[in-house]
């Protein structure tokens, strides 16, 4: 397989978690957890299969976005321009990478949904993991067809 197959495979099966169907049994909400869960580690793989595919070119030994992305100073146009989306807030990226931290972290990053007292206001601009992890692959999924374009160019 190559690596853009690779990617491309990773995002896909990523798409699927998030298209399952939770149900409604006593397992429903562990199933809705492990599915967002297991979606975000998906990702995650695909951002590090990205990022090999897209510095193939550089013949870098790693592709860990922490190292790429947060720590390594390389100057490569698709670095840079995805150490840009890091930096603005509420990019895709910014967002995605804030769910992986999270997802590493003791808690976790898939969110129980409390029971809602009458008394407490709700916003209805709260998207659910799943519906902010849908929106991350979508993002992803259109950055990563304009950087294949423009690598496909040089």
């Amino acid at each position: 397989m190559t690596p853009r197959g690779r990617t491309n495979q990773l995002l896909y099966q990523a798409e699927l978690l998030l298209d399952t169907m939770a149900g409604d049994d006593e397992h429903a909400v562990s199933r809705r957890l492990a599915s967002e869960e297991g979606a975000l580690a998906l990702i995650e793989l695909a951002l590090n299969s990205a990022l090999r595919e897209l510095t193939e070119h550089a013949m870098l030994e790693r592709h860990d976005w922490r190292e790429l992305l947060v720590e390594d100073e390389r100057r490569l146009a698709e670095l840079e321009r995805l150490r840009e989306l890091v930096r603005r807030d509420g990019s895709w990226l910014a967002l995605l990478l804030q769910r992986i931290e999270r997802l590493h972290g003791v808690e976790g990053a898939a969110r129980r949904e409390s029971s809602i007292s009458p008394a407490l206001i709700t916003t209805a601009e709260r998207l659910s993991l799943a519906d902010e992890l849908r929106w991350c692959v979508e993002e992803f999924k259109r950055e990563l067809a304009s950087m294949r374009e423009t690598s496909f160019e040089w």
